[in-house]
């Protein structure tokens, strides 16, 4: 497949299977801020998107490289709809849209990518659109229950009652048309004469629907630019309908991303999602190659105190203390009590902004991200991270949080707990430990985090712009 031929793709009028039928007026049921995005210039529109859909099945077998084939199968009709995010000044877009498969695994629309990215997408002017591509967040059917987080046609009948989702068979294909209907109607949705770039992105259960969009359809449809893959395990579920649970089964089989990729894909895998148990990304490690960077980032979880709890409030105007309040260790989620501290890891979200930053600059530019170690298993026994004198992991992206830690910050829980085993660890260190680090106390802290921070941002892991934030937010964050 040559760069030539996917910009042809690109160029010409896409299907007329999918319509933007109608604006939905009001606010959309989707959490994204608590803070209204007009202060920071930026408006939200919803759209129902409907049409024939196509369900594909498996043309020849399924390998583990991720070759694969797919033909189409059958149709059906279909209807959705689109969460745009964008900036009011238009002259203000950047020309990327991030379209990203909105998470479903609590039997509700979520979106962990806008979650983890929102500050960088609104400083730099991207849009964002927030696809309900799986039936579960429109129906419900998730692997747990959150409280207040109900399924699109539940949360508001009246609104939602005309969505009419097919089956997981379809949402490929659902997710290829809302790609196809930006660039057909970009002035009705994003109030510009063009998109330039699209790139796709998906948290956890999406980015594993994402890595089968990546082996058996992108060849096919040719609708995005590049891939933000975050948080997947070593599966990826298969073409036909199948349930949540039944595709979760599907992460037991190890499977690349296919290595003729024509598209950039940047990969990224927290310490959770390598090592969990069964499910765990190790096996289906692969090596990066000229479309293909894989970011392992030390001391994250796959989920953490940033998006299930700072996120909503950060509109980058917070104040250091707040936010640091914001992310601190907790025990408390989402009304239970668990064994210990979850991850409270300030890297993740620092780190997911430079992922962004760095695959739109490899889309639009041909300048690639750089290379990043993997994370250090020991060298014997069962598979588990070699961990320095602290407790923290060796290896990976390195940040001043695990360079210069005041933490033990792991993405494996302290205790077993089926809500917890996503959410990792906080533990203290202890003030002798603290005290033979730093000798000299906060300064002495503080010197040190400011030499690792620039060491991070030189590598091209931390974005300079969130320097002065951070090193404030260290400040803000030394124990007492």
């Amino acid at each position: 497949m040559t760069i030539a031929s996917i910009d042809k793709a690109k160029s010409a009028p896409p299907s007329d299977r999918a319509t933007v039928m109608r604006p939905i007026a009001g606010p959309p049921a989707l959490t994204l801020t608590d803070f209204d995005l007009a202060e920071v210039g930026y408006r939200v529109d919803e759209h129902l998107l409907s049409g024939h859909a196509t369900a594909y099945g498996a043309s020849g077998p399924h390998g583990r490289d991720g070759r694969w084939s797919a033909r189409p199968r059958d149709t059906a009709q279909y209807a959705t709809r689109l969460v745009v995010v964008r900036p009011v000044d238009a002259t203000l877009f950047n020309g990327t849209v991030v379209v990203e498969w909105l998470n479903v695994s609590a039997g509700a629309d979520t979106a962990p990518e806008w979650g983890y990215t929102h500050r960088e997408l609104i400083r730099s002017g991207y849009a964002w659109i927030g696809v309900s591509a799986q039936k579960a967040g429109i129906d419900g059917g998730g692997l747990m229950a959150f409280p207040g987080m109900e399924a699109l046609k539940k949360a508001d009948p009246e609104r939602y009652g005309s969505l009419n989702h097919p089956g997981d068979a379809f949402c490929y294909d659902i997710f290829t048309q809302a790609a196809k209907a930006v660039r057909a109607e970009p002035e009705r949705l994003l109030g510009v004469k063009a998109a330039k770039t699209l790139i796709a992105a998906g948290e956890s259960q999406s980015a594993g629907r994402l890595t089968t969009y990546i082996n058996a359809i992108a060849l096919l449809e040719q609708v995005f630019d590049g891939y933000l893959v975050h948080s997947r395990f070593g599966g990826a579920p298969g073409l036909g309908k199948s349930s949540i649970l039944m595709s979760l089964l599907t992460a037991l089989r190890p499977i690349h991303m296919r290595a003729d990729t024509p598209v950039p894909i940047l990969n990224i895998i927290t310490e959770t999602d390598l090592m969990m148990k069964r499910f765990g990304y190790l096996p289906a490690r692969q090596p990066d190659h000229d479309r293909l960077r894989t970011w392992e980032v030390a001391g994250t979880a796959h989920a953490d105190t940033y998006v299930m709890g700072a996120s909503p409030m950060d509109s980058g105007m917070a104040s250091s203390e707040a936010l640091a309040r914001a992310m601190a260790p907790t025990c408390d989620l989402l009304g239970l009590t668990l064994p210990g501290n979850i991850n409270a890891a300030p890297q993740h979200h620092y780190v997911m902004m430079a992922a962004l930053s760095a695959l739109n600059r490899w889309v639009t530019t041909g300048e690639a991200p750089p290379t990043a170690p993997r994370l250090t298993l020991e060298a014997d026994g069962p598979a588990r991270l070699k961990l320095d004198d602290t407790g923290n992991a060796v290896g990976g992206i390195r940040s001043p949080w695990m360079d210069v830690p005041t933490c033990r910050l792991s993405g494996l829980a302290v205790a077993k707990s089926r809500m917890g085993a996503l959410f990792g660890s906080t533990v203290a260190l202890e003030p002798a430990v603290l005290s033979r680090l730093y000798p000299a106390g906060h300064d002495d802290y503080l010197a040190k985090f400011r030499e690792a921070l620039t060491a991070a941002i030189n590598a091209g892991f931390i974005l300079p712009q969130d320097r002065a934030e951070i090193e404030a937010l260290a400040a803000a964050s030394y124990p007492k």
